[in-house]
């Protein structure tokens, strides 16, 4: 069986020493110190290992069931979310009108990334309920608003968001569900719905479906799609549930992983729903939702391969298997332990500085949210903006490979289901799908981002990387930083350019760089992630800090990144500017 413990010296050293919590303007900032968030993170933990780490091989085992109906979820689960829902933790960041704890979305983010690491699939039905609070929560009416947030909030309802049909997945604009508006307000939705995370289950005696469907009027395409709440259960005017509406599961979907999670294809069939936000504007409030939840994907992915390289190592240092080529590390044993050939320090390298710089550039981008949110800070919502397709593309991606590197350390072993490795790879696998296939986030990012608002935004990051590069002028032990991180920003600004200058008069020279785009970006954002954990390492080494191996530790694993990761840069620019020749060469029939 694997383990699982949460990291949490190293989000303390992020939230204290590289994004000084404490000392920032941003309100609430001030009341997350050390004591209180250790006692949070600490807390958290106990659960995630006690709790949620020992139920995540039941629910790869067992999966969900549907039964007359009602999908009965894996043994424990119930169990499991009841004691998340009497510990408060399903409402850390929500608004304390409703029922929230009104904690920064920082917070809230240190603390489900240990619950994903636990548990990525049980996580899940408490995560999308989040992101269908904060759509209510943002598009709502007042009336909406006092009906579902608490609930919502407390996890007494769940919530869910149902985009995809059986003949369209990302392109919304060929969706028929629709939706027929009634004399008393409401709209009858007809239509069928997959892929729908957490449909159906036992955990709640409610489910709050958000919906987009078609109403007259509305047009072709997206720009004719309206969202709408459709509860499993309808609600009474009172608060009390009512009768069951016209919505039911069909079926469960039988997946590669996240099995504990039930995955449905739902059926409306009449069922009675409500606007939510404007008429015909549903893309609008659904993207509060999507943005919210790729974020929350972009965790997933180094979260998962967190969990996945902490059991890699413990196996990697017990493992006894052939001699140091250097002399016999373990003389008194028959063998040395995995941990001492360099292959094997190759891949754990290269799990580590991901998943460190990965965890500093979300909780980065957390921070970002705040500050927008709290301080109507127009430049960090659009830097944030900017980040979210890398965030999410980029560290799924990366989090499968790290996924199968943490399988590989354990060779034959990592393929055999009793040692639970495989899980890992295949719950890892899911991220780099929903949410936005990873090549629609780099489309996004070259076809949308990079030009928006005139290119403000990425010129930004490029002065938040030429300033941190200038900051640390003349220390020569930040030179492996600064040097390596010019680098690769100049090749990111080159491969702008190179889609500028030929983006319009040949679109697919875009297109075909973009997946190398979206990854070259995202080795530039974690390379500044580096850069910005050793200047706080060494600034905690010159005042003396007592944790010197900590510091030490964290400054080499980042100059592994800078020496062995930031040069695939190079690469993802010569394929870039290799235009779309090689991409499109061959035609159709030629496959």
């Amino acid at each position: 069986m694997t383990s699982y413990t949460a990291p949490l010296r190293d989000m303390q050293f992020l939230f204290r020493e590289v994004l000084k919590v404490p000392a920032s303007d941003i309100p609430g900032y001030a009341d997350l110190d050390e004591g209180f968030t250790s006692a949070v993170l600490e807390e958290a933990g106990k659960v995630a290992s006690e709790v949620l780490a020992p139920l995540n091989a039941v629910g790869d085992r067992e999966g969900c069931h549907l039964e007359n109906g009602v999908v009965r979820t894996p043994e424990g689960f119930a169990e499991a979310f009841r004691a998340m829902k009497e510990g408060g933790w399903t409402a850390l960041d929500c608004d304390p009108e409703y029922g929230g704890q009104g904690l920064p979305y920082l917070m809230q983010t240190a603390v489900g990334e240990i619950f994903v690491s636990a548990n990525m699939a049980f996580n899940m039905y408490q995560g999308l309920t989040h992101g269908a609070y904060s759509a209510i929560h943002t598009h709502g009416t007042p009336e909406q608003k006092a009906v579902y947030l608490p609930k919502l909030a407390s996890c007494d309802w769940t919530g869910t968001m149902n985009l995809t049909e059986p003949h369209c997945g990302t392109d919304l604009g060929l969706m028929r569900t629709k939706a027929e508006p009634q004399p008393d307000g409401s709209y009858l939705i007809t239509g069928q719905k997959i892929f729908i995370s957490a449909g159906e289950h036992d955990l709640a005696e409610n489910i709050i479906h958000l919906v987009l469907a078609r109403a007259p009027g509305g047009g072709e395409g997206t720009k004719g799609v309206s969202l709408f709440i459709v509860p499993k259960v309808l609600v009474n005017a009172d608060g009390s549930l009512g009768e069951r509406n016209a919505v039911s599961c069909g079926k469960i979907e039988e997946k590669m992983g996240i099995h504990g999670n039930a995955t449905c294809v739902m059926n409306y069939d009449g069922a009675k729903g409500w606007l939510l936000g404007d008429l015909h504007k549903g893309m609008r409030a659904m993207f509060t939702m999507m943005n919210e939840a790729r974020l929350g994907v972009g965790l997933q992915g180094y979260a998962v391969a967190e969990a996945a390289y902490q059991n890699a190592v413990i196996y990697a240092k017990e493992r006894l298997q052939g001699r140091a080529v250097t002399g016999a590390q373990n003389p008194d044993g028959p063998a040395d332990p995995l941990i001492v050939h360099p292959d094997i320090r190759r891949m754990l390298m290269d799990q580590k500085s991901f998943v460190e710089g990965a965890r500093a550039l979300t909780f980065w981008g957390a921070s970002l949210i705040d500050r927008a949110h709290r301080l109507n800070d127009a430049a960090a919502d659009g830097l944030v903006g900017l980040l979210t397709p890398v965030i999410k593309g980029f560290q799924t991606d990366k989090g499968f490979d790290s996924a199968v590197q943490a399988q590989q350390v354990f060779g034959g072993h990592g393929y055999i289901e009793e040692q639970g490795m495989s899980q890992f790879a295949r719950d890892a696998r899911i991220a780099m799908i929903y949410e936005g296939a990873n090549g629609v986030q780099a489309l996004d990012l070259v076809g949308r981002k990079l030009a928006q608002d005139g290119g403000k935004h990425v010129m930004a990051f490029f002065e938040l990387v030429k300033a941190e590069c200038k900051a640390h002028d003349g220390d020569e032990r930040m030179k492996p930083f600064t040097d390596a991180l010019k680098v690769a920003s100049k090749q990111m600004q080159a491969a702008g350019m190179y889609f500028m200058q030929n983006g319009m008069k040949t679109p697919d020279a875009a297109l075909a760089g973009s997946s190398d785009f979206l990854h070259l970006t995202g080795h530039v954002c974690l390379g500044l992630m580096w850069t910005k954990m050793a200047a706080a390492a060494y600034a905690a080494l010159d005042a003396g800090t007592a944790d010197k191996a900590f510091c030490e530790t964290k400054i080499a694993t980042g100059r592994y990144y800078m020496a062995r990761q930031l040069p695939g840069c190079a690469t993802h620019l010569a394929r870039i500017e290799s235009g779309a020749e090689p991409v499109m060469a061959l035609a159709p029939e030629a496959f």
